[in-house]
C-alpha cells in the first residue's frame, strides 16, 4: 500500500468514482470520498489527489477541496477531471483549464482530464433540466456549426466512453513523483 497517497474523489454519476477505483488499483493507495474529506485526514498523506467532474463548465468542489488542502499539512496536489468531452478535443479542454484556474494554478497544480461519459439515469433532476436546456437550444437553431452537431449528438443519450487508457499519464506522473523522498 502506498501509504503517502490519497485519492479523494467527488462522483455524482459514478465516472469519477470509476477512475478513482481505477487508480487506486494501479497505484495501491488509500481511496477516501469528497464529502469525508477533512485536512485532517489530507495531512496524513504526502500527496493529495482530487478526482472530480466537470459540471456546468467548473470543476465540482475544486474550490473547497484546495482549501481543505491548504489547511492540512499534505505536500502535493493533483487533480483529474472527468467530462462527456472526448479527450482529443484539446481546445476545449484547454479553454476549460484556463477557466476554472487561476494564472499560477496550471504550473502549481499538476492536472490531468479524463473523458468519461453521461449518465442520464444517475443525473440529479436539476442536472437533467440543464442538459434538456442545451439539447432545445442546439435543437431550435436553424444552422448549427459542426461542433454544436457534435455537441448535440453527444448529449442525445447516455453513453460511457472511459478507459484505462485515459488514467495512464496520472498513473505515470504519481509513480514518478511518489519514488521521490518525502
Amino acid at each position: 500500500m502506498n501509504s503517502r497517497i490519497v485519492v479523494v474523489y467527488k462522483s455524482s454519476t459514478g465516472f469519477t468514482q470509476k477512475y478513482a477505483e481505477m487508480l487506486a488499483g494501479k497505484i495501491d493507495c488509500t481511496l477516501a470520498v469528497y464529502k469525508d474529506a477533512t485536512p485532517e485526514l489530507l495531512s496524513g498523506y504526502d500527496i493529495v489527489v482530487f478526482g472530480t467532474r466537470a459540471h456546468a463548465g467548473r470543476i465540482d468542489g475544486f474550490r473547497k477541496m484546495k482549501e481543505m488542502f491548504r489547511k492540512s499539512e499534505a505536500a502535493k496536489f493533483v487533480l483529474f477531471v472527468t467530462g462527456a468531452m472526448p479527450n482529443t478535443a484539446r481546445e476545449t479542454i484547454n479553454a476549460f483549464w484556463r477557466q476554472n484556474f487561476t494564472a499560477d494554478e496550471p504550473e502549481q497544480i499538476p492536472h490531468f482530464y479524463m473523458q468519461s461519459g453521461l449518465c442520464y439515469e444517475k443525473m440529479s433532476f436539476s442536472d437533467k433540466l440543464m442538459m434538456k436546456a442545451a439539447a432545445a437550444m442546439i435543437k431550435g437553431k436553424k444552422s448549427k456549426s459542426p461542433e454544436e452537431k457534435e455537441f448535440e449528438r453527444a448529449i442525445a443519450g447516455s453513453y460511457d466512453i472511459s478507459s484505462e487508457i485515459y488514467l495512464q499519464p496520472l498513473t505515470a506522473f504519481l509513480s514518478d513523483i511518489s519514488d521521490e523522498p518525502s
